[in-house]
Order: C-alpha cells, then structure tokens, then sequence
C-alpha cells in the first residue's frame, strides 16, 4: 500500500496564531503514539505568522484513517475550527523525499 501524505495551509483568525499553535499540543502528543503516523510538522511562515502549513506522512490509508479518526483528533477539531479563518488541504503520495521515508 503507498503511503499517504498530506499538506494542509491554515490560515489562523487574526491576532489567535498562538492559541493556534497551543491547540496543536494535544495532536502532537496523540501522533507520539501512532505508529503509522511517520511525519507530522506544524511550519509557521516568516513573512505571515497567521500562517501555517502541516506536513504529514502516513504509513497506509488505514494509519490515515487513524489519525483522523482519533479521540485526539476529535477534541482538536472544534478547538481549532474556532481558531481558524481559512484552511486548504491537499492529500496524495509521496514520490521522493530525503530523510522522512522508511
């Protein structure tokens, strides 16, 4: 099975970037513990600090659906929501990669 990859942009609600990144420390401490979840990376941008990308990698669709499916992930979701004034997401396979591939 490939492996599943996923690149969200977030834009955060004006001056509530930092709560945004503290509602991402119970995500972090649910993916610790999932073995299928091989890359999880919250970026912040230089030039925009309302703005975010997360860069994901999961070992098959099953680990995906895992992850999106936890208890974590469920509590986060509303959390975040009211932290966030636009989001984009793009799921596919990685092809090629230095460091973040087994």
């Amino acid at each position: 099975m490939p492996q599943v990859a996923l690149v969200s942009r977030v834009k955060a609600k004006q001056g509530r970037a930092d709560e945004l990144v503290a509602a991402f420390g119970p995500v972090f401490e649910q993916v610790a513990r999932e073995p299928g979840t091989l890359l999880y990376v919250l970026n912040r941008s230089k030039d925009d600090p309302e703005l975010f990308w997360i860069s994901e990698i999961y070992a098959d669709d099953a680990a995906f659906t895992a992850h999106r499916d936890s208890a974590a992930m469920a509590a986060a979701t509303p959390v975040l929501g009211d932290l966030i004034a636009g989001a984009e997401l793009i799921v596919g396979e990685p092809l090629a990669a230095k460091g973040v591939l087994a």
